[in-house]
């Protein structure tokens, strides 16, 4: 069975309790375990993981590589807008990776409209809150390199 990975940046730790309207109520705990439920549909495995560290998410992409991980979906949170390390954890990894936001990262402020993280991913989902996650999944699951 395929195992793929669900990469989550700082701040993501605070869904359902930081800016609701923009993020909405649910949980980490919730968004992942809809995830992992869709996973299962698809025949496949996800594993989770979830730092406000930048290391700590650089550390992890390299453990799942090493561990021959079939893809990655990222959440980078503000480390997408600022992190060259990270940047460069994902293109060395040589995993398939999709980006998501849950928010319309070009409807917020402009300094959001730049990741460092979408040119070294094969796609990028923004604004379709939770459904991105699956959108992202699905489309990793078929994606063939």
């Amino acid at each position: 069975m395929k195992t793929y990975g669900l990469l989550h940046g700082p701040n993501l730790d605070r869904l359902g309790k930081r800016e609701t309207a923009v993020y909405g109520r649910g949980t980490l705990a919730d968004l992942e375990a809809k995830v992992r439920a869709e996973a299962k549909t698809l025949g496949v495995k996800l594993e989770c993981f979830q730092s406000n560290h930048e290391g700590a998410l650089i550390e992890q992409i390299a453990q799942w590589a090493d561990a021959g991980v079939a893809g990655l979906i990222i959440n980078g949170g503000a480390f997408t807008h600022t992190s060259v390390a990270l940047r460069d954890a994902l293109a060395g990894s040589d995993l398939p990776c999709v980006e998501v936001h849950i928010s319309n990262i070009y409807k917020r402020e402009e300094f959001r409209h730049k990741s460092y993280t979408a040119g070294v991913c094969v796609g990028m989902v923004s604004g379709l809150g939770i459904e991105g996650y699956f959108a992202a999944l699905r489309f990793l699951v078929g994606y063939k390199k």
